[in-house]
């Protein structure tokens, strides 16, 4: 049991149950929590409210998983992580006593929200407008101001950098890229758990930046430069788990996400070429993320827009396949210099030979 997602993901066993506190279940949530082949999941709060489509439920539910939601925050305080419980038909049961009661959330639940969420789309997109601009009001000097950008020892000018998101598809893309990343040999940044998911495609990260509040102690200590994200009043979360943890880091005091300071050290420092791999960059990946608005994010590309490439949905561009055609080219490029070595040497050309005839002999051509 956790109220974070991501804090219960590093505990979950498979077969357990996955008791958390999550209105609308995100994308990278549900996947993860599918990986992990829970018994059961019971949400305190609904899976999908219907202020847009988010997509975690419907993931959850073609990975066969039982969901029991809107079971009410009271669960949270009434049950102990590793305590055993009890579902029966839409009641959860601890201890010998009832401590909640939900639904069992089903497909045409999802078909309701999902339809109250078409209906509310024009809303929603208003005011989802009128906080991203807001938002760029307030923190306009990203782009207008001088930010106070540490100095790091990672050497990035003229260089690219490649800086990893744990967002959508962020696996297939980065298996997508890594010819590039091995020949190429960027920069790589892992902004919180993105450091994680360089670290499981076997790359190392030169840098983390971020809250530190996703990523692992085991990519916390791989040795690259850490960066800690830092409120514009100068506190830091992050500051304080590497404090804790005894690791060097430096402080990068900046309004907006993570990605977005990640993108402008980047730019900063002289990257020739920033690739955004997992990023959040449109309205649905921000109310998923339960940010008011996107500003910082919306100016942040705007500065650095010249040297920006989103790889984002990269591995669904184009998949290749290999054709009978491609082989049959392939044998015929390697059959050319063997003939000719074969016509240029007599002892080749009668093996040759020998065997064209070992060949007629069996097919019943002589």
């Amino acid at each position: 049991m956790d109220r974070k997602t991501k804090h219960l993901l590093e505990r979950l066993a498979p077969g357990e149950i996955a008791v958390i506190s999550h209105a609308d279940i995100d994308e990278v949530s549900a996947r993860a929590l599918a990986a992990k082949r829970p018994a059961m999941i019971i949400n305190a709060e609904p899976c999908i409210t219907g202020r847009y489509r988010c997509p975690g439920p419907a993931i959850l539910m073609d990975a066969g998983i039982p969901v029991l939601d809107c079971v009410g925050d009271q669960l949270m305080n009434s049950i102990a992580d590793g305590a055993e419980v009890q579902v029966c038909e839409e009641r959860v049961s601890a201890g010998g006593r009832v401590v909640g009661s939900g639904r069992r959330f089903r497909r045409e639940h999802l078909v309701d929200a999902y339809a109250a969420a078409d209906a509310n789309r024009g809303a929603e997109l208003e005011r989802f407008v009128t906080n991203t601009l807001q938002y760029a009001l307030q923190e306009k000097d990203i782009i207008l101001g001088e930010l106070d950008v540490p100095s790091i020892k990672t050497r990035v000018r003229g260089r690219h950098c490649v800086i990893a998101v744990r967002g959508s598809n962020y696996l297939e893309d980065l298996a997508a890229v890594g010819s590039y990343i091995r020949e190429v040999r960027p920069v790589l940044i892992g902004v919180d758990g993105g450091a994680d998911a360089l670290i499981d495609a076997d790359m190392v990260p030169d840098m983390i930046i971020g809250d530190m509040d996703s990523v692992t102690d085991k990519a916390l200590f791989s040795g690259a430069e850490l960066i800690a994200h830092a409120y514009p009043d100068g506190r830091s979360p992050a500051s304080d788990r590497l404090t804790r943890l005894g690791l060097a880091h430096s402080v990068f005091r900046c309004p907006g996400t993570s990605e977005d300071i990640a993108m402008l050290l980047a730019h900063h420092k002289g990257a020739s070429l920033i690739v955004m791999l997992g990023s959040h960059s449109n309205m649905l990946d921000f109310l998923e993320k339960g940010r008011p608005g996107m500003g910082s994010t919306f100016l942040v590309r705007l500065k650095v827009g010249s040297v920006l490439v989103d790889a984002r949905g990269v591995s669904q561009l184009y998949r290749g396949r290999l054709r009978l055609g491609h082989v049959a080219s392939i044998v015929a490029a390697a059959a050319v210099p063997l003939i000719a070595l074969a016509m240029a040497s007599r002892p080749l050309a009668g093996l040759a030979r020998l065997i064209i005839l070992r060949l007629r002999v069996a097919l019943g051509l002589m």
